[in-house]
């Protein structure tokens, strides 16, 4: 009996093992996705991932110069013109060279004038006793000295002179290095993106743009295409992108231009089946504006239509 008993747990026991494995090898069903995907428009699409842009592309700031931030004189949403101080590092060194420099030019310009006056008083000892030398009153002797002397005055306006243009080179270099801690708008647009505050250290090597500056009249959408796919690609040929989440209402786009470079990737989705060492080719667009609001940075579902497989 107790035989049976174990030879009957034991083929219950081989049993549950196998319903067991099988279940783990089932695979899992696919979930559905939270939102549908939108329908390629085109018989023969190319499917891209495109960003939006500000037009003429995001103008990355950042600092010319090392130094902690002084003052950060915009804000996110602010409209900029060409020239507007953005924001300006520790500039108390520069002041205080500039304020050196600027001091030393009144000094250099009474020696060029003290060089200049001794300069005319030799020159006319010269001329008066070149007159007595030719009427015999004054020795060879006395022409020779008050030619000589003649001569240094002249080398001393002509250093005081080199000294004074060399004081206001280097006041301009100051002046310079002072504008320098100034980092203004490079043309008009909106402040995208604020990374800086006032008391951070600031340098022209952070990875990170101090801003970010961009022209939102108007924007223009960089759509990404797969290099297995790029030879499918017609310049000028219609063109439409999704918002995320939309399924129907598609924007046309404009064409613009084709990037002719095949570059890595950059922005990539996090899907699994997305290889990290993809290539693209970049079509760049322009759209007009739709109801629903388009954001910089804002990623799309882009169709083009393409030359068939």
């Amino acid at each position: 009996m107790l035989r049976n008993t174990t030879i009957a747990a034991a083929i219950l026991g081989m049993a549950a093992m196998f319903f067991l494995v099988a279940r783990l090898k089932k695979p899992d069903p696919v979930a559905p996705p939270l939102v549908e995907p939108a329908a390629a428009p085109y018989e023969s699409a190319i499917g891209a991932r495109g960003i939006v842009e500000a037009l003429g592309e995001n103008v990355r700031i950042s600092p010319l110069v090392n130094g902690v931030v002084e003052e950060v004189s915009v804000k996110v949403g602010d409209h900029v013109k060409k020239g507007d101080p953005l924001f300006r590092v520790d500039s108390r060194e520069a002041r205080a060279a500039v304020a050196s420099r600027e001091a030393e030019i009144p000094v250099l310009t009474a020696r060029l004038e003290e060089a200049e006056a001794n300069l005319a008083e030799k020159r006319d000892l010269l001329d008066r006793v070149n007159k007595l030398g030719s009427k015999n009153v004054a020795s060879q002797e006395e022409v020779r000295r008050a030619s000589f002397q003649h001569r240094a005055a002249k080398a001393l306006q002509a250093r005081a002179a080199a000294e004074l243009l060399q004081g206001k080179d280097l006041l301009a270099e100051a002046q310079t290095d002072l504008d320098l801690t100034l980092v203004a708008a490079p043309r008009d647009g909106e402040i995208l993106q604020v990374n800086i505050r006032s008391g951070e250290y600031a340098a022209p090597t952070t990875a990170t743009e101090a801003i970010l500056l961009g022209d939102t009249s108007t924007l223009q959408l960089r759509a990404d295409v797969d290099e297995d796919s790029a030879w499918r690609v017609r310049p000028g040929a219609s063109a439409k992108a999704y918002i995320k989440g939309i399924r129907d209402n598609p924007i046309p786009l404009t064409f613009v231009r084709v990037e002719p470079y095949i570059l890595p990737k950059k922005s990539l989705t996090g899907e699994s089946t997305e290889r990290v060492d993809t290539r693209v080719l970049q079509v760049i667009y322009t759209f007009t504006m739709p109801p629903t609001p388009v954001y910089v940075g804002q990623q799309m579902d882009v169709f083009i239509d393409g030359v068939a497989k």
